[in-house]
């Protein structure tokens, strides 16, 4: 296959911090970008609203949502409204064994969509905002399931079989939150565009795991979130 002058990359943009950073990171970077967000049957749209609003500030050209109906697989507190998110967990306590928020085989399926979509369009890279410091226990998140799934490419598409191979980036794998706040404030990440709470209420509630997670990123790193959150613990922890 030719090579064009400019690489281009698969970002998966699910429009929280990480993937925005993520997604800011490829840019710099110099490659051409095609974005990819999924509507997957996820509690809120709020997310989907931000990966639009990051896609359209880094002025990214080719932003595609896709539609994934995982809400009929159910498992998660994420596609099933009948099981509630976890809330006021402990900072020690999140990342302790596998959360009820986890979305069964959801990266592998993300990363199913993104490769089909890199091998029809010549991408060289698919870029994942994954994260296996400060996470929330998600067994898909993990470096050992990425480089299992880029055997996936080699094996099991006709690029990777031709030689060809479509990799696969976590730019992010080894990051704190902290860090992952300081590198986008260096690459100018529209942090109040980005959403992060797994509830879809007109502020982030503070007290989710992915709400206290990214409190606890900014607080380390010395930024303030521009988020409001609904929760007086939420606006302490950001104060």
């Amino acid at each position: 296959m030719s090579r064009t002058m400019v690489e281009t990359a698969v970002v998966l943009l699910s429009g929280g911090m990480d993937s925005a950073t993520a997604l800011a990171m490829t840019i710099k970077e110099g490659h051409r970008v095609i974005s990819l967000t999924f509507d997957y049957g996820q509690r809120h749209r709020k997310e989907i609203d931000a990966a639009n609003g990051v896609a359209k500030h880094f002025r990214v050209a080719d932003h595609r949502v896709a539609s994934i109906d995982l809400e009929a697989i159910g498992g998660s507190a994420l596609t099933d409204r009948r099981i509630a998110v976890p809330r006021k967990r402990s900072l020690e306590a999140i990342g302790q064994g596998v959360p009820i928020t986890y979305v069964p085989a959801r990266n592998s399926i993300f990363l199913s969509y993104a490769l089909a979509l890199a091998e029809s369009n010549g991408a060289e890279a698919i870029v994942i905002a994954a994260n296996s410091i400060d996470y929330s226990g998600y067994v898909d998140c993990r470096p050992e399931f990425y480089a299992a799934f880029q055997e996936v490419a080699r094996l099991g598409t006709q690029r990777g079989v031709d030689g060809d191979v479509i990799e696969i980036r976590t730019p992010l794998i080894r990051m704190s939150k902290a860090d992952i706040v300081r590198r986008g404030e260096e690459l100018g990440v529209p942090w109040a565009l980005t959403w992060s709470c797994y509830l879809g209420g007109a502020k982030a509630c503070g007290v989710c795991d992915s709400c206290q997670l990214r409190l606890k990123g900014f607080r380390e790193a010395g930024v303030k979130d521009p988020l409001t959150y609904a929760s007086r613990r939420g606006r302490a922890a950001n104060a």
